[in-house]
C-alpha cells in the first residue's frame, strides 16, 4: 500500500469520529442521595376539635332545640288564652256592648240607692222600691237586710240615705246580668235621746239582675258576709 492511499483512509477514519455524537455523562449520585427513601404521598385528615370546643357545639345544639320547645308551648298557650277570651267575649255582652253594660250599671245603681234608703217619716217609700225593684229571693234577702234599721226606726226616727259611689258590670249573658256595687251610708237619728246624732259607713255588695218586661230587676244580693 502506498504512502498516498494510508494517508487517505486515516483521513477519512478522522472525519467519521469527528462527525460520531458524544455520549451523554453518566448521571452522578451521592451516598446519602442513594440511601434516602422516596417519600410517602401527603395524607389529608381533619383538624383535630379541642375537647372545649365540641362541648360548646353540644351546647349551643341543646339550648337551639329548648328554644324551638318553649317557641311551640308559648304560640300553644297563646292560642290556648285567645280561644277562652274570645269564648268569654263571645258570652260575656259587658265586654263588647257599652251601651246595654251602661244601661245595667244606671239602673243597679238606681235600685241600690232606692233599696237601702229609708225615712222613718216616709216607710211607704221603702216598701214602693222593693215592689219595683225586686224579684225573687232578693225579696226575702232585702226584708231581712232592712230588719234592724225597721226596728230602730219609730224609736230613733232614723233616716238612711245610701248613694252608690261606684259600680261594675261584672258579667251579662242574655237577660241575667251581675253588679259589683260601691256605696257610702249615712245613719242620722233625730230623737232627742240618741247618742249618736248620725253614723257613716261604706258599703260593698254584688246584685244578680234579671231583665223583664224591659227593665233590669234586682234577683239576689250578696253583701259578701255582712249587714
Amino acid at each position: 500500500m502506498s504512502t498516498t492511499t494510508r494517508h487517505h483512509l486515516n483521513r477519512q477514519r478522522r472525519l467519521a469520529q469527528a462527525q460520531r455524537p458524544a455520549p451523554a455523562p453518566a448521571p452522578v449520585s451521592t451516598p446519602a442521595a442513594a440511601s434516602r427513601p422516596a417519600p410517602a404521598p401527603a395524607r389529608v385528615t381533619e383538624p383535630a376539635v379541642p375537647r372545649p370546643r365540641r362541648e360548646g357545639r353540644a351546647l349551643l345544639a341543646v339550648l337551639c332545640l329548648l328554644t324551638l320547645l318553649l317557641g311551640a308551648f308559648a304560640g300553644w298557650a297563646y292560642a290556648e288564652t285567645r280561644g277562652l277570651k274570645d269564648d268569654a267575649a263571645t258570652s260575656n255582652t259587658a265586654l263588647t256592648d257599652a251601651a246595654r253594660t251602661s244601661e245595667v250599671k244606671g239602673q243597679a245603681g238606681r235600685a241600690v240607692n232606692a233599696l237601702f234608703s229609708y225615712d222613718h217619716a216616709d216607710p211607704g217609700a221603702a216598701r214602693k222600691a222593693a215592689a219595683t225593684y225586686l224579684t225573687g229571693k232578693a225579696v226575702a234577702q232585702h226584708r231581712t237586710l232592712l230588719a234592724p234599721v225597721l226596728a230602730q226606726a219609730e224609736k230613733e226616727k232614723t233616716v238612711v240615705t245610701t248613694t252608690v259611689t261606684d259600680s261594675a258590670v261584672e258579667r251579662i249573658d242574655g237577660d241575667r246580668a251581675r253588679v259589683l256595687v260601691f256605696a257610702d251610708q249615712s245613719s242620722t237619728s233625730t230623737a232627742a235621746k240618741a247618742k249618736d246624732a248620725a253614723n257613716y259607713a261604706g258599703a260593698m255588695l254584688a246584685v244578680d239582675l234579671v231583665h223583664r218586661d224591659g227593665r233590669w230587676l234586682i234577683s239576689a244580693i250578696d253583701t259578701f258576709g255582712g249587714g
